[in-house]
């Protein structure tokens, strides 16, 4: 994985803090609106609350991960130019392109591990394609940003990635579950054989993974929060992103790909 694909919140202006909205909930302790910087935010961009953050109500913000998009909207599209001193006009565009980007860059992820899965060789081609097409456009001047039709580019990157993880998980020997878009909320499943899973956009909320197996299961947008997933083997789970392993809880047993970082909550 590139580090164009990983947050960089040095190169960044704290867009997450400003852009983003968020409601008062399990994970905000207050609503903001988009735009609207967040009470914590200091004058140099850091959070004036970044170590307490979960003992403070916002457990939120360490889940969330831009993908890189904010150190590219902030450095390349804008050319460093600060939020603060851009007009209200401007500073919309840049919250907007934002948006656009962070969207783009997710994209970028998950094309940039289909393209090293085995299985799926034959689309390597296409995915590259994809992967190129894509990345062009955060590449691109403001108004070229603004004006990207991300639903298109998420529907054709989308039939890619099923077809990726298809291939791929058929090498997984026996039967597989399919639990696409299943309600799985505080489902016991502990040592579940999940290898090869299509868990798609699956609802996982306070579910019981103890132990689990999940390797080759396709996790792509499941709802991983307060997951416990202790002991579980998501060693090579497709698709899983950061804020998914954030969200939930694991320990030192817990096996994740190599291209995400062991989360600091987990014990």
């Amino acid at each position: 994985m590139t580090d164009d694909l990983r947050a960089d919140c040095s190169r960044c202006q704290a867009l997450c803090c400003v852009a983003l909205p968020f409601t008062a909930s399990s994970d905000f302790a207050i609503t903001k609106a988009a735009g609207t910087p967040c009470r914590n935010l200091l004058a140099d961009h850091r959070c004036g609350i970044h170590t307490d953050l979960r003992a403070k109500g916002f457990p939120g913000c360490t889940v969330f991960d831009c993908f890189g998009a904010g150190q590219k909207t902030s450095q390349l599209t804008f050319a460093g130019q600060p939020w603060r001193l851009a007009g209200k006009g401007e500073r919309r565009h840049m919250f907007d392109a934002f948006g656009i980007m962070l969207n783009l860059h997710e994209l970028l992820w998950y094309l940039a591990q289909a393209r090293e899965l085995k299985p799926a060789a034959s689309l390597r081609d296409r995915i590259i394609a994809a992967y190129t097409a894509v990345e062009a456009v955060t590449l691109s001047d403001l108004d070229t940003v603004l004006a990207v039709d991300v639903a298109a580019h998420r529907k054709d990157v989308n039939e890619l990635l099923l077809r990726a993880s298809e291939l791929t998980r058929a090498t997984v020997k026996g039967k597989r579950a399919d639990r696409r878009g299943a309600d799985l909320m505080g489902a016991k499943l502990t040592s579940a054989n999940l290898a090869g899973a299509n868990l798609r956009g699956a609802y996982l909320i306070a579910a019981d993974l103890r132990q689990a197996d999940l390797r080759l299961a396709d996790v792509i947008g499941a709802d991983f929060r307060d997951t416990d997933l202790r002991g579980a083997d998501l060693g090579n789970a497709l698709f899983l992103t950061q804020s998914q392993v954030n969200a939930a809880r694991g320990d030192a047993a817990t096996r994740i790909p190599a291209t995400l970082t062991r989360p600091a909550h987990w014990r």
